[in-house]
């Protein structure tokens, strides 16, 4: 079984009733297909071969984060519709990720029978996700930014092997190149003024997470 199989077999059955549930949560009790082939298409998605990191096991833990945090947004299944969407579309060495994920969403969710205001929703969100900054009072963008974020609190022992899988998703860049950027962008976070936007994240993760950070710069330049 190559990598990507396994990554689907291990995580799909949970995965299908999660998106059943929210998909038809989102509906409203309106007519829709069949959500389970829509399931299945996301799926393929996140199991494709580039990725190390952004695989179905990431989508089980930031869907099991929301879970986590669902009582602080304003619409808690249009954010796990989002969470979904926020990395279907995963280039490593592409920019456009976000955006085209975004776009994914706006084509899919529409025809598995969601309002138009419900696919705006979760396609802003999915963009939220190119700068993780969502504005004060926006619950559903700080719901989705804290649980995709949340693995950088993770313990030690977990935070270093995300880290290893974010290097080997950037192996096309020599090691010189990822130094310099990886560092940039661990640099870029800890400059935030925080972290982690909602209560459950600001008081649970934001400290581990910026030891964790701190670390990893440390490690990557000396």
């Amino acid at each position: 079984m190559n990598d990507s199989a396994r990554h689907l077999s291990g995580d799909a059955s949970g995965l299908h009733a999660r998106w059943q549930n929210a998909l038809v949560a989102a509906r409203g009790g309106g007519p829709g297909p069949d959500p389970l082939p829509y399931a299945d298409a996301l799926l393929a998605r996140w199991a494709e071969p580039q990725r190390r990191y952004h695989t179905t096991t990431h989508l089980a833990q930031v869907l099991e984060r929301v879970d986590t945090l669902a009582g602080h947004a304003a619409d808690p299944d249009l954010v796990r519709l989002a969470v979904w969407f926020h990395d279907a579309v995963y280039r490593p060495d592409r920019s456009e990720n976000e955006e085209r994920s975004a776009a994914l969403a706006e084509r899919a969710l529409p025809e598995a029978g969601v309002p138009d205001a419900g696919t705006a929703e979760v396609a802003r969100l999915v963009r939220l996700t190119v700068t993780h900054d969502p504005a004060d009072g926006d619950t559903n963008g700080e719901v989705l930014c804290d649980a995709d974020l949340a693995i950088l609190a993770s313990a030690p022992k977990e935070y270093a092997a995300y880290a290893a899988q974010v290097r080997e998703e950037y192996g096309f860049v020599p090691d010189d190149a990822f130094t310099e950027g990886r560092a940039a962008v661990l640099r870029q976070l800890l400059e935030l003024p925080r972290l982690f936007r909602t209560p459950h994240g600001a008081a649970e993760w934001e400290a581990r997470a910026r030891q964790n950070l701190t670390t990893e710069l440390e490690l990557l330049t000396h």
